[in-house]
């Protein structure tokens, strides 16, 4: 268990890695319990294959028009590098001239140690206690985020309903007898 003042799973995680001596760290979120090994391999590798990057993540392109305007969605805008630009519980971008396509966030972070040791120590910038995105700390402190594209559909617990849909996926195997 880690201190109880943390202010994010991130800082959270800095603690657990301060004891120990792995290079490359993944904290899978909480809200994530389905997430798929090849989408935490594929975040990993990009880590692996840049060695200058502090951080990565993942993305899927949003097909339920829904997604787009739930701010338990957390969508990303990235550059050309695939490196994030912005989260944002919002629709980003906004779809003016028409055609834009959404990415929504997948709560998997790959940090490399020495990183995720600074990060707590960085300053808590508005953009990440506006939108409560602690992954904003690192863009709003000028360090790149990786952000790898996947094809993994996210069943995250954000809310009691998804919290209902999730359990309803291991009753199965919560009734299964031995011998069966």
């Amino acid at each position: 268990m880690t201190r109880a003042d943390h202010p994010s799973g991130t800082d959270r995680a800095a603690e657990v890695s301060s004891a120990d001596s792995a290079q490359i760290i993944v904290n899978i979120q909480g809200d994530e319990p389905l997430i798929d090994p090849a989408a935490i391999d594929a975040a990993t590798l990009a880590m692996l294959d840049d060695p200058q990057l502090p951080m990565g993540t993942l993305k899927k392109r949003i097909e339920l028009l829904d997604e787009i305007t739930n701010p338990n969605v957390v969508k990303v805008v990235t550059d050309r590098h695939q490196n994030a630009i912005c989260f944002s519980r919002n629709p980003i971008p906004y779809n003016r001239a028409g055609g834009a396509v959404y990415y929504k966030h997948i709560g998997l972070y790959v940090y490399r140690r020495d990183f995720l040791l600074e990060y707590s120590h960085l300053p808590v910038g508005p953009l990440e206690k506006v939108e409560c995105l602690e992954q904003m700390r690192a863009l709003e402190n000028g360090y790149p985020i990786r952000v790898v594209e996947t094809e993994y559909e996210s069943i995250g617990v954000d809310t009691p309903e998804d919290l209902e849909i999730v359990s309803r996926l291991f009753e199965p195997a919560a009734v299964r007898t031995i011998g069966e």
